[in-house]
């Protein structure tokens, strides 16, 4: 059985405006070299995180199961099925964002868009993964560790 789904945000064009707009505004700024270089950085960083949080991949990879955002996919985790200790359907809160976040008492998780996800239980560790099909995800990785 192979799992591979992937969800898209119209969230990251809150990042990628302002970077096109900052990276015009260091191309037609001439007040210093410190002005268009902090325009141009600010940019650039804006425009990179932009291009890395448009979609959330959650795939097998045989033994593991992978994270990935994208499409510049600089921010990826994978998990091995046997550290997989228990999933359950869950809901993140407003608090958990979009991105990765690691919240005390709550373990990490990686979200993108609304407030359902898996939470995979890892030993003392808890990681949500944010998801617009939860439960298929959920009885994926149940029917992955079934045979333990």
């Amino acid at each position: 059985m192979d799992y591979e789904h992937t969800q898209h945000s119209p969230l990251h064009w809150l990042l990628l405006v302002p970077a096109g707009a900052m990276l015009l505004s260091a191309a037609w700024a001439t007040e210093s070299p410190a002005v268009v270089a902090v325009l141009l950085g600010s940019g650039l960083i804006t425009g990179v995180l932009g291009f890395s949080f448009g979609r959330l991949t959650v795939r097998d990879e045989g033994s593991r199961l992978a994270i990935e955002f994208g499409p510049l996919p600089l921010f990826r985790k994978t998990v091995e099925y046997h550290e997989i200790t228990d999933v359950c359907v869950a809901r993140s809160s407003w608090i958990d964002g979009w991105g990765i976040h690691w919240m005390p008492g709550r373990g990490t998780t990686y979200n993108l868009w609304g407030f359902d996800c898996v939470e995979l239980q890892l030993g003392n560790q808890q990681l949500r993964v944010g998801t617009d099909e939860a439960e298929n995800l959920a009885e994926f990785l149940r029917q992955r560790l079934k045979p333990r």
